[in-house]
């Protein structure tokens, strides 16, 4: 900003006492502290408005380098996509020609039952291979495979001639 010595502000500050006098010279420092201050914030309110708009300006070159090289990916996509799919075309019409059998290329959706079947199993075997411990040994070495509640546990294991003659409930 501006470079001001103290002996420049000591000059200033003589000339201002003897034209202003002493009696506004307060109200006058007051006033010069409070404007220098708004011009303070104004010079930082454009240096910051400036900053944002150069900001933006390279956001926005940026958005459009970027919305290029997506449209010439998408692009060189859409031409593989074509290819393979002339080729996968051209090379089942020499099947299909050279084939005997006519070929059905849609097969028939499993019924429900067989659906079932094979979500059980699958969810079988995914909770084989995720267990940490394997499903033989938990039944060799008789790991609990269901829990049951402490009063069922109870039934369980008490005598039917203890169970009629509690001596809680009479």
């Amino acid at each position: 900003m501006i470079d001001i010595a103290f002996s420049k502000l000591a000059i200033i500050g003589v000339a201002a006492l003897v034209f202003i006098g002493p009696e506004k010279l307060p109200k006058v420092a007051r006033m010069a502290g409070t404007l220098f201050g708004r011009a303070q914030r104004y010079i930082n309110d454009v240096k910051s408005e400036v900053s944002r708009e150069m900001e933006l300006d390279e956001l926005r070159k940026m958005h459009q380098e970027v919305q290029s090289a997506a449209s010439d990916v998408e692009r060189s996509i859409s031409q593989g996509v074509s290819q393979a799919e002339s080729s996968l075309n051209s090379a089942w019409d020499d099947v299909a020609s050279s084939a005997d059998v006519e070929l059905n290329p849609l097969m028939e959706p499993p019924t429900y039952d067989e659906a079932a079947a094979k979500s059980k199993t699958f969810r079988k075997k995914k909770l084989a291979h995720t267990s940490a411990i394997p499903s033989w040994y938990k039944r060799q070495s008789g790991q609990k495979s269901r829990v049951i509640s402490g009063a069922a546990r109870m039934a369980k294991h008490t005598p039917a001639h203890a169970r009629k003659s509690s001596p809680f409930f009479h």
